[in-house]
């Protein structure tokens, strides 16, 4: 009886609670109809905003615009709110790509003076960079690194004056990155776990708070993606890749524990974007475009953004929005975990979030805002492509010059979208606060609150606020409590003081005991997590605890355990993955994560050390510089098995390397396809262009072709061939063709 009572007033209570919460209408916009040849002309803002369709209620605010700002490629806020606006200024300036690689790009230091959302102060933060492409505020100080660079610098603002005047390299690798501009590392988020990511590096980093940068290597190489990264509240990071036109992938897991991509994870039809204006600079060619002009396969994807705010209809978080910059739009994705398993959706059937019919219109990157909005970086320009494909006898040449899209440069603009019936928030105000002060944002709705806050209380270092996190952590409060606290998220509250707790090097065996048990799976979940170090050191204790949580209720708690038990090498650990396996073994999940975690020391790098061990040294050594080389670069489109990375409808974006007559064949001719492209049918099918790589030195093309041909068990190639091969076609531009190879023998 008391049973059936307290439901009849937990039903009373939700029913008050939804009753005072606000209704919003998901309605999509009435599509228009399609302009197939619309003029490339430069728009004003105001303007280019007429041409932007958005569900009903949702409205575009400008936030900056050209000339306070040229060329904007990516943007972050420190904790105070202002914001910093990466340019690359000498982006295809025209069609050639003249004068890319001159060090005369910036840095912006965007004020909003009158907290009217709209920034009313630019200062040049730092001048003469080499195309910048990634910035994280720190709480002082900005880290940054430039294109062909694997370097992180620190730049400090020391009188207050908005400019940069001290710098400070806190991260050296001597090797120059490389590849071209698009095929860069891009991202440094600093993510729930307080280490940093970037897409394509093997690598991490942690910023300590004396000042030092701990680098970790990672054993299971994380997803590659090409230009943006963003991730989720439990740390899963979302990457994308427009080399192998794959909007969404690497999410099912974070990152440390290695790249997996489950099948179906994209649901039917959703690499289809739907335009609302006819495309005809796209690299693919014809075969791109609908019977409208129409883009029909996403190619451009870059900057996504899992929504995170609080200021927008609540149904928009979590969701993950990807613009497409070639595609001239911004789909919005619903992401649903089905039975542990993440799939994206398109939130609207046939139709995008948002589109424009203004050809210059450019979405790099969306972004989350303090305020709680969801904001644009629109780059606002003609070129989208850059230069190794527009060049005489590529599909995009002729088009630039027909539409005269080679002399649209020099503009940007930066966006924000709205809800016409939310009001924002007004600036932050965190830096110079007390790490205890900083403590009640670990609970805030917005996760750029969370995550900025947990940041700046690990980089204090300040261990006094310890026993008030491990408060937090145990508070075991239920859902009825967050019925009467809205604007905070009790379960994510814990979440985040327990992460904050490893930041400052406090993770406390009974504290992590005890939440293996919280009531909130994404707890649970954490406390697996940071079980991890208890798992290496051979604690036997918190493996006794962990078998309890192979029964589960939630799946994504036992799949959590089933990656986690890969750090012990404990018997006890390996039979619990057998007996997990028994249990979920029909689990696409789960029974990866066991398979995964069985292999322990089983990994890519010391099997291909083990396939080589009967080379000299010197062999071995140049082979293992190229396997880094080509996980950084060539991955992207001919996968880490070489076989090549195949696109949704199964077709491959390049060819496979393994057994091919090229890669087995004249080394001459394999050194000159690396080092000029190539362009047309191989054997029959029609793929991408391969870009060509002769800005890199013989010995790193060298090295390359070594583990690829290593890789297929023949020998290696020597720098002096592929110094051949370069004198020999010194005086070559373009790609070359298998048939004009053939001529060459």
């Amino acid at each position: 009886m008391r049973i059936i009572k307290s439901s009849v007033f937990i039903l009373v209570l939700l029913t008050f609670f939804n009753c005072k919460k606000k209704e919003y209408v998901d309605k999509i916009y009435e599509k228009p109809e399609i302009v197939k040849e619309a003029v490339a002309d430069f728009l004003s803002p105001e303007e280019s905003m007429k041409t932007f369709y958005l569900p009903e209620g949702y409205k575009v605010e400008l936030v900056a615009s050209e000339p306070m700002i040229d060329e904007p490629v990516t943007i972050a806020w420190d904790g105070n709110g202002r914001m910093y606006v990466a340019e690359m200024n000498t982006y295809m300036q025209d069609v050639d790509g003249t004068g890319t690689n001159q060090s005369i790009s910036k840095i912006k230091l965007l004020e909003d003076l009158d907290g009217d959302g709209k920034m009313d102060k630019s200062t040049v933060f730092i001048d003469s960079l080499l195309l910048p492409r990634m910035i994280l505020p720190l709480e002082n100080e900005l880290i940054v690194n430039e294109t062909y660079s694997y370097d992180l610098w620190s730049y400090k603002d020391t009188d207050g004056d908005g400019v940069a005047d001290k710098k400070k390299r806190v991260y050296h690798n001597p090797n120059r990155r490389g590849g071209n501009l698009e095929h860069q590392q891009s991202g440094l988020i600093w993510n729930l776990d307080n280490w940093l990511y970037t897409t394509y590096n093997p690598i991490r980093f942690r910023f300590k708070s004396n000042g030092e940068v701990e680098v970790d290597s990672l054993e299971s190489m994380p997803s590659r993606g090409q230009w943006g990264l963003t991730q989720d509240d439990l740390g899963n990071m979302y990457y994308s890749s427009a080399g192998s036109e794959n909007p969404a992938y690497g999410f099912q897991q974070p990152p440390v524990y290695g790249e997996f991509n489950a099948k179906g994870r994209l649901a039917e039809g959703f690499v289809e974007p739907w335009p609302i204006v006819g495309t005809p600079d796209v690299q693919g060619g014809t075969k791109r475009l609908r019977e409208d002009g129409t883009l029909n396969h996403f190619t451009g994807t870059a900057g996504q953004e899992i929504y995170r705010g609080h200021k927008l209809p609540p149904s928009t978080y979590g969701d993950l929005f990807i613009p497409e910059p070639v595609g001239r739009l911004i789909r919005r994705a619903k992401v649903k975990n089905e039975n542990g398993k993440k799939v994206v959706y398109n939130a609207y059937d046939k139709a995008e979030f948002m589109a424009s019919t203004d050809l210059n219109f450019r979405p790099l990157q969306a972004k989350t805002g303090p305020d709680g909005a969801l904001y644009i970086v629109d780059m606002y320009r003609g070129i989208i492509q850059e230069s190794n494909w527009t060049k005489e006898g590529s599909f995009l040449r002729p088009v630039i010059v027909r539409k005269e899209l080679d002399k649209n440069i020099g503009k940007g603009r930066i966006y924000r979208i709205v809800h016409e019936d939310i009001e924002l928030d007004k600036k932050p105000n965190l830096i110079g606060k007390e790490a205890s002060e900083l403590i009640k944002y670990l609970s805030h709705r917005n996760g750029w609150y969370r995550n900025t806050a947990q940041k700046l209380i690990v980089l204090r270092g300040d261990q006094s606020v310890i026993p008030e996190l491990q408060a937090i952590a145990r508070d075991n409060t239920s859902f009825m409590d967050e019925l009467f606290n809205s604007d905070k998220d009790l379960g994510l509250e814990r979440v985040s003081a327990l992460w904050t707790l490893e930041g400052l090097d406090n993770v406390d065996k009974t504290l992590i005991l005890e939440k293996l048990q919280d009531e909130d799976y994404r707890v649970r979940l954490t406390a697996i997590r940071l079980s991890e170090n208890f798992l290496k050191a051979g604690d036997t204790d918190i493996l006794q605890n962990l078998e309890k949580l192979i029964s589960d209720t939630d799946v994504n708690v036992v799949n959590q355990l089933a990656l986690s038990l890969r750090y012990s090498k404990d018997k006890k650990a390996t039979d619990l993955l057998h007996t997990i396996n028994e249990k979920y073994g029909d689990h696409e999940i789960i029974s990866h994560a066991v398979a995964e975690s069985l292999k322990k020391d089983d990994s890519q790098l010391a099997k291909l050390k083990k396939r080589i061990s009967g080379r000299d040294l010197g062999t071995r050594l140049g082979i293992v510089k190229g396997y880094d080389a080509y996980q950084q670069l060539c991955v992207t489109c001919h996968g880490g098995d070489l076989k090549g990375i195949a696109t949704e409808g199964g077709k491959l974006i390049a060819p496979s390397l393994i057994g091919s007559a090229r890669v087995k064949g004249d080394k001459g001719i394999l050194s000159k396809i690396l080092l000029n492209g190539l362009i047309g049918p191989i054997e029959g099918e029609e793929y991408g262009i391969m870009m060509p790589l002769k800005d890199n030195s013989d010995q790193w093309i060298a090295d390359v072709l070594s583990y690829v041909r290593a890789m297929n068990d023949e020998d290696n190639v020597s720098r002096r061939t592929v110094k051949t091969a370069r004198d020999e076609s010194a005086d070559r531009e373009n790609y070359w063709t298998l048939e004009e190879l053939e001529n060459e023998k």
